[in-house]
């Protein structure tokens, strides 16, 4: 039996996640709403036992830096190290990674004419730290194969771009030879723009119309330039690229497991988790 997919979560990331669930404020009113909207994603990802995550993230320049920011870059390492993003590192285990599995992938991915950075060193911030203990409990029961993606530095990959390299995330799955039970995150967003006129922007309504379009009409979503995502979410919202990477790799159809919004301060924070429709 080969590899497969069993679905896909997308997830907003953020570091005020990380601190709220540092300083344990998961029963804070503001807080609480948040953290109880990953309760039942949670449960999936414990029901699904799956193997091996890939998580579509970006690097806050905690690995690379505007000298040198890769468009793509994979983690090939059998484990992963913690950034410490200024404020110490966090109190969890480095993450397990896949070794066997990464390198088909990176070979899988050249072979259809993507061309990712491969570090045999990787170590990973807030794009993946944030939400990862809101969705299983450390030790970490699955491999973690990080795949970084450019949504820093211009120019950036296209929002097409990447719902064409969740194909080849599919392909990659699909011609393993070793049976693994697959899950693939995609992070990032929702709208937030933390800097100039518009510090502060957050916009719900276009939030839940992009988790709408995902779910049902995600090419619509490819079809969408860098400044549209800009203008609807704000300037960082362009991280919600990363969410058609997730989409990609699954099929046409897709049943949803579960959806939440929730927009308390200058982030709208979404999550999505869907499985394969058979």
């Amino acid at each position: 039996m080969t590899a497969r997919i069993l679905g896909g979560i997308g997830t907003s990331h953020a570091p005020s996640i990380a601190h709220a669930y540092d300083k344990g404020l998961q029963a804070e009113p503001l807080w609480a709403p948040l953290f109880a909207g990953y309760a039942p994603a949670k449960a999936w990802l414990a029901a699904q036992r799956p193997d091996l995550l890939i998580v579509l993230y970006n690097d806050h320049m905690n690995r690379f830096f505007f000298d040198a920011y890769p468009t793509f870059a994979l983690g090939v390492g059998e484990r992963h190290a913690l950034a410490d993003e200024g404020w110490g590192r966090r109190d969890f285990p480095d993450l397990p990674g896949d070794a066997d599995f990464a390198w088909h992938l990176a070979e899988s991915l050249i072979a259809d004419e993507f061309d990712p950075t491969i570090c045999q060193e990787l170590a990973v911030d807030h794009g993946i730290l944030s939400v990862l203990p809101l969705l299983c409990d450390p030790p970490w029961p699955a491999a973690v194969v990080p795949l970084a993606v450019n949504v820093i530095q211009h120019p950036l990959p296209t929002a097409r771009r990447l719902w064409k390299l969740g194909h080849a995330l599919r392909r990659a799955v699909h011609s393993y030879a070793k049976n693994l039970r697959v899950v693939v995150l995609g992070t990032g967003g929702l709208s937030h723009q933390l800097h100039g006129e518009r510090f502060g922007f957050v916009n719900p309504e276009w939030d839940n119309r992009f988790l709408d379009l995902l779910e049902h009409e995600p090419e619509v979503l490819a079809s969408y330039s860098h400044r549209q995502y800009m203008e609807w979410g704000g300037a960082e919202s362009v991280e919600m690229i990363m969410w058609l990477g997730m989409r990609g790799a699954l099929g046409p159809k897709v049943r949803r497991v579960h959806r939440h919004y929730y927009a308390p301060l200058i982030t709208g924070y979404g999550l999505a988790v869907y499985e394969n429709e058979q």
